[in-house]
């Protein structure tokens, strides 16, 4: 094992940049759980198509800021429609129903992407101020690997201020510890529900957009990243900020490290610390509801 410090910076900060990625997914993904006792495993499919979308708006404009801003947006018009369309109707339907729903549709999108954008793998180019690299403590690192995990740490921040400190995070909160109650003290709990489910695509969108100019944009991009993003969920707890983040944290840290220190046990490595996580806690490690 490595003890050279550029190593463990390197590597600290890859862990950083891939858990904010792990966290702006699973951050919607938890609390729809949460809040809507929704399953929707189509979830990483906002992700891919916000990718997608960014890809050819900043192919059209050639402005990796238009596709910044407008692909999240359009991934929560198409997350919206489907709510109203499809969502609102299932969710009494049990989960087993959800499930299957919800994994038919990651095959409707897998066919979109194919039909619309091909199965070559696609990329876009970072924009021109994050195209360095940036030194830290000696080490240069790539400044647009740094500005996903200020970002990742920008949308923690201002949700935990919605979350804690307003009337509509409250209303959230109340809706994931007693749906029944909350409704008895006025809360529209079905417009929540929806603004939820909106923000939580606008975050998969967003994270597939911040991903474009590190990974490919592929049509199973979605589908690869589910299981670490469920499994992010299982283990941080439902409904949970603070179990979103430490979940991220978790796995994105045993995956990064996994990879360079012990890379024949990498790919079961997320999978051990998922069983004892669930054998100490089964409900996660910060779950919303007591």
């Amino acid at each position: 094992m490595t003890t050279e410090a550029s190593f463990w910076i390197v590597q600290t900060l890859n862990a950083l940049q891939l858990s904010m990625l792990y966290f702006l997914l699973s951050i919607g993904l938890t609390v729809i759980f949460g809040l809507l006792h929704f399953v929707n495993l189509a979830h990483g499919a906002f992700y891919a198509l916000g990718a997608f979308i960014g890809f050819s708006i900043a192919g059209a404009t050639g402005n990796y800021w238009a596709a910044f801003l407008l692909a999240p947006l359009a991934v929560t018009v198409v997350g919206a429609l489907l709510y109203l369309g499809l969502v609102r109707h299932m969710r009494q339907l049990g989960p087993m129903n959800q499930v299957l729903v919800t994994f038919g549709l990651i095959f409707v999108f897998l066919d979109i992407f194919r039909m619309g954008w091909g199965d070559i793998a696609l990329s876009f180019s970072a924009p021109e101020v994050f195209s360095g690299r940036v030194s830290i403590l000696g080490n240069p690192y790539p400044a647009y690997r740094l500005f996903v995990i200020v970002l990742g740490l920008m949308v923690l921040v201002g949700l935990w201020l919605v979350l804690s400190r307003t009337q509509f995070g409250a209303m959230i909160r109340a809706g994931v510890d007693n749906e029944a109650m909350a409704a008895c003290l006025g809360v529209d709990v079905e417009k929540v529900f929806f603004a939820v489910f909106c923000l939580g695509c606008a975050l998969a969108g967003l994270a597939g957009v911040v991903a474009g100019p590190i990974l490919s944009v592929e049509p199973n991009m979605g589908t690869d990243i589910l299981i670490p993003t469920l499994i992010v969920v299982v283990v941080g707890g439902l409904g949970s900020l603070k179990g979103a983040i430490s979940g991220s944290l978790l796995v994105g840290s045993i995956e990064t490290f996994g990879a360079v220190l012990a890379p024949e046990l990498s790919a079961v490595l997320v999978y051990i610390m998922l069983a004892a996580v669930l054998i100490l806690r089964p409900q996660g490690l910060f779950p919303a509801r007591a």
